[in-house]
């Protein structure tokens, strides 16, 4: 299987360009990676980007998504800057988990809040390359403002299509803002991304949801900075990271960049850290799947959760990430809503603020830990995904409730001795 963590480096076929190539994970069949507009194989099954030569910890240099340009298909591309986001301590949560060590990803410090920067960055580029002029997504929101801000520091013309009364005020006024064309589709994330999918195939728009496999090359890049980052305060990589799952993008592309570290020699296969997922209860195929020992999910058509950047019922990477999640070791979990908004106040009183979707990585650590499926001397990363002000709505609900006093100093003294 092409998957497999330890399989070998490849021999750049003749379609290669510069030693890259698109390949189906289903067939092999190899195609050219900039002749043409592809998305998927002739096959109709994912491509991924791959390298003759992958890289080693030791061609890293610089700061941000473009450190790794080695890794990347090319050397530069769209920036803001993206990347180089911080991994905090939270030490009182990580006493009251009971792991060895608890470290967040926050990648809601990111140029437009979320990790859809890291992919942005490098698929606005591509898309220069190609010469196409209107780009296009699906979004439940972060990936909206994301391609609408990169969109327009590419000076290019952007279109997004959301599930009406689905997405969250901040991500919306985020693409308004950046001048994107908002269409509100009376329908699901999945409906949306139907019709973004035929727009493309018709060649109206270059889509850049994470069925386009050069998206995915930038978020690798998460992985990435997770183990430099780790490995520099420790000496050692992280046991698991522990991430938020909707289409399933982080998992394929994290796995990816630890496959290729493996290919190099960089990264022993016992070294990769263990792939966990977690879902909402209301939209969990990825769980059903793992669960089930299936090789893809089966769509859900209703989907139902507050932490919206995840309310995704039909997971387009899923075939790459289940080989990640099984390869590595890991698992999936769903928690609640209820779980998760617990989590997103455990943080904020770490001082770390994410959107309800990003806290779900820490509700599934916790329900990981009362099941006994991480042990109390792992290592984990726990990936948050998005900012705090993505859903200010949320936030407010989750936080504590203002205060009315009197104008009057001695009022103030007298409702603080209360």
């Amino acid at each position: 299987m092409s998957l497999e963590l330890t399989a070998p480096a490849q021999e750049a076929p003749d379609v290669a360009d510069d030693g890259v190539w698109l390949e189906c994970i289903e067939t092999g069949e190899q195609y050219a990676p900039f002749d043409e507009i592809r998305y998927t194989s002739d096959a109709g099954a994912l491509l991924e980007v791959r390298y003759a030569d992958p890289p080693t910890f030791d061609d890293f240099e610089g700061r941000g998504v473009w450190r790794y340009r080695a890794a990347l298909p090319f050397e530069e591309g769209v920036s803001l800057p993206e990347g180089d986001t911080p991994l905090h301590e939270a030490p009182r949560l990580e006493d009251d988990l009971g792991v060895e060590t608890l470290r967040i990803k926050h990648e809601g410090m990111n140029p437009t809040g979320s990790f859809k920067d890291r992919g942005m960055t490098v698929g606005v580029r591509v898309a220069k390359e190609l010469g196409v002029n209107r780009l296009a997504c699906a979004s439940t929101g972060n990936t909206s403002a994301a391609l609408a801000a990169y969109g327009a520091r590419g000076g290019m013309e952007t279109l997004v299509l959301l599930p009406s009364g689905k997405v969250a005020a901040g991500k919306i006024a985020q693409a308004a803002l950046h001048d994107a064309r908002i269409l509100e589709v009376d329908g699901n994330f999945d409906s949306c991304l139907d019709i973004v999918q035929d727009l493309a195939e018709r060649g109206e728009v270059y889509l850049l949801n994470s069925l386009n496999p050069f998206r995915l090359e930038g978020q690798k890049t998460i992985g990435l900075e997770i183990l430099e980052q780790f490995r520099g305060d420790y000496g050692r990589f992280p046991d698991r990271i522990v991430l938020p799952v909707g289409n399933a993008g982080n998992t394929a592309a994290l796995y990816k960049a630890f496959r290729e570290l493996v290919q190099s020699g960089s990264l022993d296969p016992s070294e990769v850290p263990k792939l966990t997922g977690v879902q909402a209860e209301g939209a969990a195929p990825m769980v059903e799947a793992v669960e089930n020992g299936w090789d893809d999910t089966k769509r859900w058509d209703e989907v139902e959760t507050r932490a919206t950047a995840i309310r995704i019922g039909n997971p387009v990477n899923a075939p790459k990430a289940l080989p990640g999640i099984r390869e590595t070791g890991g698992t999936a979990v769903a928690v609640s809503d209820e779980e998760i908004t617990t989590a997103q106040r455990d943080l904020a009183r770490e001082g770390i603020g994410v959107e309800p979707a990003s806290a779900a990585s820490v509700a599934g650590l916790r329900k990981l830990r009362d099941d006994g499926t991480v042990g109390d001397d792992e290592d984990v990363v726990c990936l948050t995904t998005g900012h705090l002000l993505k859903d200010p709505d949320a936030a407010f609900e989750a936080g504590a409730e203002p205060e009315p006093v009197a104008n009057d100093t001695d009022a103030v003294l007298d409702l603080l001795a209360e």
